[in-house]
Protein backbone atom coordinates (compact mmCIF):
# COMPACT_ATOMS: atom_id res chain seq x y z
CA UNK A 1 0.00 0.00 0.00
CA UNK A 2 1.52 3.27 -1.13
CA UNK A 3 1.27 6.48 0.80
CA UNK A 4 2.45 10.03 -0.91
CA UNK A 5 4.32 13.48 0.13
CA UNK A 6 4.60 16.52 -1.44
CA UNK A 7 6.85 19.08 -0.70
CA UNK A 8 7.41 22.50 -2.40
CA UNK A 9 10.36 24.50 -1.92
CA UNK A 10 11.50 27.74 -2.89
CA UNK A 11 13.77 26.47 -5.30
CA UNK A 12 12.90 22.68 -6.07
CA UNK A 13 10.22 20.48 -5.44
CA UNK A 14 9.70 17.32 -4.37
CA UNK A 15 7.19 13.80 -4.39
CA UNK A 16 7.91 10.56 -2.33
CA UNK A 17 6.13 7.30 -2.11
CA UNK A 18 6.81 5.29 1.11
CA UNK A 19 5.53 1.08 1.36
CA UNK A 20 5.68 0.33 5.14
CA UNK A 21 7.23 3.59 5.92
CA UNK A 22 10.43 2.86 3.68
CA UNK A 23 11.08 4.70 0.26
CA UNK A 24 9.64 3.52 -2.78
CA UNK A 25 10.39 6.26 -5.02
CA UNK A 26 10.94 9.70 -4.84
CA UNK A 27 11.27 12.96 -7.28
CA UNK A 28 12.49 15.78 -7.28
CA UNK A 29 12.60 18.89 -9.92
CA UNK A 30 13.28 22.67 -9.89
CA UNK A 31 9.92 24.42 -9.04
CA UNK A 32 7.85 25.58 -11.80
CA UNK A 33 6.06 28.97 -11.78
CA UNK A 34 4.03 28.46 -9.04
CA UNK A 35 3.35 25.90 -6.24
CA UNK A 36 0.41 23.79 -7.91
CA UNK A 37 2.42 23.48 -11.18
CA UNK A 38 5.35 22.30 -9.06
CA UNK A 39 3.30 19.95 -7.23
CA UNK A 40 1.92 18.39 -10.15
CA UNK A 41 4.72 18.17 -12.25
CA UNK A 42 6.73 16.43 -9.19
CA UNK A 43 4.24 13.87 -8.61
CA UNK A 44 2.65 13.51 -11.83
CA UNK A 45 6.55 12.65 -13.45
CA UNK A 46 6.86 9.80 -10.61
CA UNK A 47 3.56 8.50 -10.82
CA UNK A 48 4.41 8.53 -14.49
CA UNK A 49 7.86 7.07 -14.36
CA UNK A 50 6.34 4.20 -12.08
CA UNK A 51 3.34 3.24 -14.10
CA UNK A 52 1.65 4.32 -11.48
CA UNK A 53 -2.04 6.61 -11.32
CA UNK A 54 -3.08 9.09 -8.57
CA UNK A 55 -5.87 6.71 -7.12
CA UNK A 56 -2.99 3.94 -6.44
CA UNK A 57 -1.74 6.09 -4.12
CA UNK A 58 -3.94 5.14 -0.59
CA UNK A 59 -3.18 9.00 0.88
CA UNK A 60 -1.21 11.91 0.07
CA UNK A 61 -0.39 15.14 2.53
CA UNK A 62 1.64 18.25 0.92
CA UNK A 63 3.35 20.51 2.58
CA UNK A 64 5.90 23.52 1.73
CA UNK A 65 4.67 26.66 -0.45
CA UNK A 66 1.08 26.84 -1.21
CA UNK A 67 0.71 23.46 0.35
CA UNK A 68 -3.58 24.18 1.44
CA UNK A 69 -3.97 25.09 -2.48
CA UNK A 70 -2.17 21.61 -3.43
CA UNK A 71 -5.18 20.04 -1.41
CA UNK A 72 -7.52 22.40 -2.72
CA UNK A 73 -6.92 20.96 -6.21
CA UNK A 74 -7.48 17.57 -4.91
CA UNK A 75 -3.85 16.61 -5.25
CA UNK A 76 -3.08 16.07 -2.12
CA UNK A 77 -5.80 14.68 0.66
CA UNK A 78 -4.62 17.11 3.58
CA UNK A 79 -1.77 19.50 4.09
CA UNK A 80 0.89 20.02 7.00
CA UNK A 81 3.54 22.29 8.10
CA UNK A 82 6.69 21.98 6.64
CA UNK A 83 7.94 21.93 10.52
CA UNK A 84 6.26 18.72 11.61
CA UNK A 85 7.08 16.93 8.22
CA UNK A 86 10.87 17.50 8.14
CA UNK A 87 10.56 16.59 12.27
CA UNK A 88 8.92 13.50 11.26
CA UNK A 89 11.05 12.76 8.43
CA UNK A 90 14.16 13.33 10.61
CA UNK A 91 12.96 11.20 12.99
CA UNK A 92 11.74 8.34 10.72
CA UNK A 93 15.33 7.62 9.18
CA UNK A 94 16.67 7.77 12.97
CA UNK A 95 14.47 7.47 15.80
CA UNK A 96 17.17 8.76 18.00
CA UNK A 97 16.72 12.50 16.49
CA UNK A 98 15.71 14.75 18.69
CA UNK A 99 16.84 18.41 16.88
CA UNK A 100 16.68 18.65 12.96
CA UNK A 101 17.68 21.84 11.73
CA UNK A 102 16.32 22.54 8.66
CA UNK A 103 17.88 25.14 6.07
CA UNK A 104 16.20 26.05 2.58
CA UNK A 105 16.18 28.82 -0.01
CA UNK A 106 13.60 30.94 1.97
CA UNK A 107 14.08 30.25 5.95
CA UNK A 108 16.07 28.43 8.63
CA UNK A 109 14.05 26.58 11.12
CA UNK A 110 15.25 24.12 14.13
CA UNK A 111 12.52 21.63 15.43
CA UNK A 112 12.81 20.25 18.64
CA UNK A 113 10.75 16.74 18.29
CA UNK A 114 9.54 13.89 21.25
CA UNK A 115 10.42 10.17 21.20
CA UNK A 116 7.67 10.20 18.71
CA UNK A 117 8.78 12.29 16.76
CA UNK A 118 5.88 14.86 17.25
CA UNK A 119 6.82 18.15 17.88
CA UNK A 120 8.35 20.05 20.81
CA UNK A 121 9.32 23.38 19.74
CA UNK A 122 10.32 25.35 17.22
CA UNK A 123 12.15 28.47 15.67
CA UNK A 124 11.84 30.45 12.38
CA UNK A 125 13.86 32.49 10.66
CA UNK A 126 11.76 34.26 7.67
CA UNK A 127 12.73 37.49 7.82
CA UNK A 128 15.96 38.21 6.38
CA UNK A 129 17.77 36.35 3.88
CA UNK A 130 20.43 36.11 6.33
CA UNK A 131 20.84 32.47 7.34
CA UNK A 132 19.06 30.94 4.41
CA UNK A 133 20.10 29.40 1.10
CA UNK A 134 19.48 32.23 -0.43
CA UNK A 135 22.43 33.85 1.21
CA UNK A 136 24.76 31.16 -0.03
CA UNK A 137 23.05 31.50 -3.66
CA UNK A 138 23.86 35.47 -3.48
CA UNK A 139 27.59 34.81 -1.97
CA UNK A 140 28.54 32.02 -4.58
CA UNK A 141 27.46 34.38 -7.15
CA UNK A 142 29.37 37.24 -6.05
CA UNK A 143 32.43 34.44 -5.73
CA UNK A 144 31.92 33.56 -9.05
CA UNK A 145 31.41 29.84 -8.02
CA UNK A 146 28.68 27.50 -8.28
CA UNK A 147 26.70 26.87 -5.00
CA UNK A 148 27.60 23.06 -5.13
CA UNK A 149 31.54 24.32 -5.32
CA UNK A 150 30.62 27.08 -1.97
CA UNK A 151 31.24 24.20 0.67
CA UNK A 152 34.19 22.17 -0.86
CA UNK A 153 36.29 25.40 -2.31
CA UNK A 154 36.43 26.77 1.41
CA UNK A 155 38.23 23.42 2.40
CA UNK A 156 41.88 24.80 0.88
CA UNK A 157 41.01 28.20 3.31
CA UNK A 158 44.41 29.11 5.46
CA UNK A 159 43.07 32.71 6.84
CA UNK A 160 39.69 32.96 6.45
CA UNK A 161 38.80 36.85 7.05
CA UNK A 162 36.13 38.27 9.21
CA UNK A 163 33.50 39.12 8.07
CA UNK A 164 31.26 41.92 9.64
CA UNK A 165 27.79 42.62 8.76
CA UNK A 166 25.09 40.25 9.18
CA UNK A 167 23.16 41.97 6.32
CA UNK A 168 22.87 39.81 2.86
CA UNK A 169 23.12 43.17 0.65
CA UNK A 170 26.11 44.68 2.85
CA UNK A 171 27.89 41.03 2.91
CA UNK A 172 27.88 41.26 -0.88
CA UNK A 173 29.52 44.21 -0.75
CA UNK A 174 32.03 43.37 2.17
CA UNK A 175 32.74 40.22 -0.20
CA UNK A 176 33.29 42.61 -3.59
CA UNK A 177 35.54 44.63 -1.45
CA UNK A 178 38.00 41.75 -0.18
CA UNK A 179 38.11 40.18 -3.59
CA UNK A 180 39.49 43.48 -4.77
CA UNK A 181 41.93 43.27 -2.08
CA UNK A 182 43.34 40.34 -3.36
CA UNK A 183 41.64 37.94 -0.83
CA UNK A 184 41.34 34.33 -2.05
CA UNK A 185 37.95 32.56 -3.06
CA UNK A 186 38.90 29.80 -0.94
CA UNK A 187 39.37 31.70 2.29
CA UNK A 188 36.18 34.26 1.64
CA UNK A 189 33.91 31.02 0.68
CA UNK A 190 35.02 29.20 4.10
CA UNK A 191 33.89 32.97 6.11
CA UNK A 192 30.79 33.02 4.28
CA UNK A 193 30.04 29.26 5.35
CA UNK A 194 31.45 30.29 8.72
CA UNK A 195 28.98 33.58 8.66
CA UNK A 196 26.12 31.51 7.81
CA UNK A 197 26.79 28.78 10.57
CA UNK A 198 26.64 31.28 12.87
CA UNK A 199 23.29 32.92 11.89
CA UNK A 200 21.98 29.39 12.80
CA UNK A 201 23.46 29.16 15.91
CA UNK A 202 21.63 32.42 16.62
CA UNK A 203 18.39 30.57 16.40
CA UNK A 204 19.45 26.91 17.72
CA UNK A 205 19.98 29.12 20.91
CA UNK A 206 16.64 30.28 21.08
CA UNK A 207 15.43 26.71 21.22
CA UNK A 208 18.10 24.90 22.37
CA UNK A 209 19.31 21.65 21.30
CA UNK A 210 19.07 17.61 22.14
CA UNK A 211 21.19 14.86 20.53
CA UNK A 212 20.54 13.45 18.36
CA UNK A 213 20.98 16.25 16.04
CA UNK A 214 20.08 16.28 12.48
CA UNK A 215 20.46 18.75 9.24
CA UNK A 216 17.78 19.07 6.63
CA UNK A 217 16.76 20.90 3.59
CA UNK A 218 19.14 22.31 0.63
CA UNK A 219 21.93 23.74 3.17
CA UNK A 220 22.65 20.35 4.54
CA UNK A 221 24.91 19.60 1.29
CA UNK A 222 27.13 22.07 2.16
CA UNK A 223 29.73 20.10 3.74
CA UNK A 224 31.79 23.69 5.51
CA UNK A 225 28.33 24.62 6.73
CA UNK A 226 27.62 21.43 8.31
CA UNK A 227 31.30 21.02 9.60
CA UNK A 228 30.61 24.95 11.34
CA UNK A 229 27.52 23.70 13.14
CA UNK A 230 29.05 20.35 14.48
CA UNK A 231 31.78 22.43 15.81
CA UNK A 232 29.73 25.36 17.55
CA UNK A 233 27.35 22.43 19.07
CA UNK A 234 30.02 19.64 19.86
CA UNK A 235 28.18 17.22 18.45
CA UNK A 236 28.25 14.85 15.26
CA UNK A 237 25.60 15.43 13.20
CA UNK A 238 23.06 12.20 12.22
CA UNK A 239 23.62 11.16 8.31
CA UNK A 240 20.42 11.12 6.80
CA UNK A 241 21.71 8.71 4.14
CA UNK A 242 19.58 10.21 1.81
CA UNK A 243 18.92 13.18 0.00
CA UNK A 244 18.43 15.82 2.54
CA UNK A 245 15.61 17.79 0.49
CA UNK A 246 13.53 15.23 0.23
CA UNK A 247 13.38 14.42 4.27
CA UNK A 248 10.15 17.38 4.11
CA UNK A 249 8.27 14.73 2.02
CA UNK A 250 9.32 11.81 3.26
CA UNK A 251 7.68 13.16 6.51
CA UNK A 252 4.80 14.16 4.82
CA UNK A 253 4.94 10.68 3.03
CA UNK A 254 4.91 8.91 6.79
CA UNK A 255 2.20 11.42 8.45
CA UNK A 256 -0.40 10.14 5.57
CA UNK A 257 0.93 6.40 6.48
CA UNK A 258 -0.15 7.32 9.93
CA UNK A 259 -2.92 9.01 9.37
CA UNK A 260 -4.88 5.91 6.87
CA UNK A 261 -2.55 3.22 7.20
CA UNK A 262 -4.62 1.37 9.47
Amino acid sequence: MLFGGIDVGSLTAQAVLVEDGTIYAYKSIPVRPNPLESAGAAFGNLLEEKGLKQEDIKYVISTGYGREKIQDAKVAQENVSEISCHGMGAFSLVKDVRTIIDIGGQDAKVIKVDDRGELVDFVMNDKCAAGTGRFLEVMAKTLGVTLDELGPISQGSRNPPEMSTRCSIYAETEVIHYLQRGVSREDLAASINRSMAERVMALVRRVGVEREVMMTGGVAKNIAVRTELEKSLNVRMVNARIDPQIIGAYGAAVLAQRERGA
